[in-house]
């Protein structure tokens, strides 16, 4: 770690003599500055934390050597004191050295979609987005619905929306994968548990300068939009489809009033899951094990069951469960998303290798 600090101390210094000499580059001072505001608080805690390391030598060596009782009780209550300081001190900066997700701050698009279970998949699909909507109230979040395909009983078969709000991808990326439900559906005369599952994506959005996408890649078709079994159907042909050629992904946005509010929203939606394509296959290359972000809806397939006959909520993932099934159906979901959040982190800390050499 030590090593580490080092070499970001460095780079802190060298980048100040930089910015002294950049002149009138006012992008190259701008990058400069934003590299320096990223370092700050390591280099801060640095310091700090090795003006500890000091004073606690400082402290030890003044126990070995002196005789007065009253300095020896000193050295004593200086290294009590001293010990778990630096201890803290370690643990928040091996946080700050974590590799971060640079979208995190980002906002994003959520899709879920029936799975298998037919109706009652597509009702349990209407529950989650019930839920991720609440969830985003409770954060002072904003949503919004981008595209539907509604069934007539309240379910859905699919339901695209945006969540708006610091920090979304940060706290919903979890979410993504297998969502399995096991309940007694109002259909059911003999009170039998079917089990059907739910597919959630979450991507997070993306500048149109980090993914660019030729004009001849894709294909863009204009409809009317229309509601559930033909119902209020727009005049104006406003409703967009666009086909991604390459990889034959499909997008359909028809909830904005304009043509160009469609197809812009459109092409968002294409560039978020065109960078998560991308960002999967490389985390597949370096982590040969790690699951595909949403799985084909099979049962046996999930990242978390809500159980309604025993009123529980597992996280297969982490093994917690919450036997507030109601609580958790109206968006209070955070104990599950900060213990995966936890885990991921201890996770990213070990596979960057910072705390595994000794100081």
């Amino acid at each position: 770690m030590l090593d580490k600090l080092s070499g970001i101390e460095a780079r802190f210094k060298q980048i100040d003599s930089e910015l002294l000499e950049v002149g009138g580059n006012y992008q190259r001072a701008a990058e400069l500055n934003k590299e320096r505001i990223d370092l700050e608080p390591v280099v801060e805690k640095a310091r700090e934390y090795r003006q500890a390391m000091k004073n606690l030598d400082e402290a030890r060596a003044m126990l070995e050597s002196e005789e007065d009782a009253e300095l020896h009780a000193l050295a004593e209550a200086d290294i009590q004191s001293l010990e778990p300081k630096i201890e803290a001190l370690e643990s928040e900066i091996k946080a700050l050295l974590i590799p971060k997700d640079v979208r995190d701050e980002k906002n994003v698009f959520v899709e879920i979609r029936a799975g298998t279970g037919g109706d009652e998949a597509a009702l349990f699909a209407a529950d989650l987005f019930r839920m991720y909507t609440r969830y985003a109230d409770l954060q002072g979040w904003k949503t919004e619905i981008i595209s539907e395909n509604a069934i007539g009983i309240g379910g859905y078969k699919e339901v695209i929306f945006e969540i708006k709000g610091k920090g979304a991808f940060s706290k919903l990326k979890y979410e993504s994968g297998v969502h399995r439900v096991q309940r007694v559906p109002s259909t059911e005369s003999s009170g039998r548990i079917h089990t059907s599952t739910a597919t959630v994506a979450v991507l997070a959005e993306v500048d149109e300068v980090e993914i660019d996408i030729p004009v001849s890649d894709i294909e863009v078709e204009v409809f009317k939009a229309g509601g559930a079994g033909g119902q209020n159907v727009q005049k104006n042909s406003t409703a967009i489809r666009i086909t991604h050629k390459p990889t034959g992904m499909v997008v359909v946005c028809q909830d904005e009033r304009s043509q160009l509010q469609n197809k812009l929203r459109a092409m968002s939606i294409l560039r978020a899951r065109l960078y998560e394509m991308e960002d999967e296959k490389r985390r597949s290359e370096e982590e040969a094990d790690r699951r595909s972000q949403v799985g084909t809806g099979e049962r046996s397939e999930k990242i978390r069951t809500y159980n309604w006959p025993q009123n529980r909520v597992t996280d297969h993932r982490i093994g917690v469960s919450s036997y507030n099934l109601p609580g958790v159906m109206a968006g209070d979901i955070d104990q599950f998303i900060e213990e995966l959040s936890t885990r991921d982190e201890a996770g990213r800390l070990a596979a960057s290798g910072v705390g595994d050499d000794e100081d």
